[in-house]
């Protein structure tokens, strides 16, 4: 006896049921994964703040300030930094420097011993505008986080010189709970690059200046990430230089994506880590940036470097007199005070050539001057 076939139409609906169930199977997926996506988000920056606060124990004893030197190679400006330690009680401060791999500071590369050995165990050659940068302020967190006296962690360059004494930073920095970092939304270079979401949403993207001063806590928070550094070693770099010999060439170049990684990096991550209100958004440290224009690179943003002539005590003076910061793209005026009390906007100012540091030195900012300290090595 012959099987009969189904009829059409149950074939028919048994087709339409199968494919809808695919179709809500698929949507459910989606929408579970989106829900995911939402909840690591959250729990990233939850995990992150929580992580970092309780790695630390209790610690008992003097807080000190880790000052965090990034170095091409060695420190140009180390005799200002001499007097600058001088004046100082060894057990408030630490001293760490990034230099590049292979190089030691003693008496044949440095005339101050405040620098003898301090030098990090393990350092990367640094390339300006490559994720390298990061790597070296990674580890020079690292190392300071290695001792748990060190409360507070300064990010200097070679070309940094201090406007006060030891005693006023000191006091300064401890005296306010927060960390102090320049962040802004950045709405007019549009260096956010689409392919770092959904990991970094463009709505946390932020920008400021390298120089921050962070409390032990965000410092944490820096050295354990291990999800947002990855994403600006792939999609944050630097565009190549124009190279008139590459002729048509250029054009191509110029239009790939422009991203300066130590401009954004820790601006977003605290973002991303919901910790963006706990801060004072500004940098202690001072530049004055110049427009110039250049044929190979067009209109470009650079730090002036101060010399003899323009770092005397009235140049000087008008930077201690600076009391706020205005953020154009945020249409935000950051007035500047710790714990709670106003004071001088920059501790410190950048970038200073040799000549402008002795000038420096003469006026007693930081100590008193010897003029041996400055003699050739």
């Amino acid at each position: 006896m012959t099987k009969k076939r189904p009829p059409f139409l149950v074939r028919y609906v048994f087709r339409l049921v199968s494919k809808l169930v695919v179709f809500l199977s698929l949507g459910f997926c989606f929408f579970a994964l989106l829900r995911l996506h939402s909840q690591s988000r959250q729990q990233f920056s939850v995990a992150h703040a929580l992580r970092s606060r309780n790695l630390d124990g209790h610690f008992v004893g003097t807080s000190k300030i880790a000052f965090l030197f990034l170095a091409r190679r060695d420190l140009p400006l180390d005799f200002i930094w001499e007097t600058f330690f001088q004046d100082a009680d060894a057990a408030n401060y630490s001293i760490y420097v990034h230099s590049e791999p292979g190089f030691v500071f003693d008496e044949s590369t440095t005339r101050s011993p405040f620098f003898y050995g301090r030098q990090l165990r393990k350092s990367v050659k640094v390339m300006w505008g490559e994720s390298s940068m990061i790597d070296a302020e990674r580890l020079l967190l690292g190392a300071g986080l290695e001792d748990p006296a060190n409360k507070r962690f300064i990010l200097l360059s070679d070309s940094c010189v201090p406007l006060y004494n030891f005693s006023y930073i000191y006091n300064y920095v401890m005296s306010s709970p927060r960390s102090f970092v320049d962040s802004f939304h950045d709405t007019k270079e549009d260096r956010y690059n689409p392919k770092m979401s959904p990991v970094i949403p463009k709505d946390k993207w932020r920008k400021g200046s390298q120089w921050i001063t962070l409390v032990r806590q965000d410092a944490r928070v820096v050295v354990d990430d291990d999800m947002i550094f990855p994403v600006f070693k792939r999609f944050c770099k630097r565009r190549p230089p124009m190279d008139t010999r590459k002729g048509k060439q250029n054009l191509k170049l110029q239009k790939q994506h422009n991203c300066i990684p130590d401009e954004h990096y820790v601006q977003t991550l605290l973002s991303m880590s919901e910790l963006e209100g706990e801060i004072e958004r500004r940098t202690l440290t001072y530049t004055f940036w110049n427009q110039s224009t250049r044929s190979m690179e067009g209109q470009a943003w650079h730090p002036v470097t101060f010399t003899y002539a323009n770092a005397g005590p009235q140049q000087i003076n008008k930077i201690k007199e600076i009391n706020h910061v205005y953020h154009e793209t945020d249409y935000r005026t950051e007035w500047c005070h710790t714990n709670s009390t106003f004071a001088p906007c920059f501790l410190f100012a950048r970038k200073f050539s040799q000549d402008a540091a002795m000038h420096l030195l003469t006026q007693g900012v930081v100590g008193s001057f010897d003029a041996s300290a400055i003699l050739p090595l």
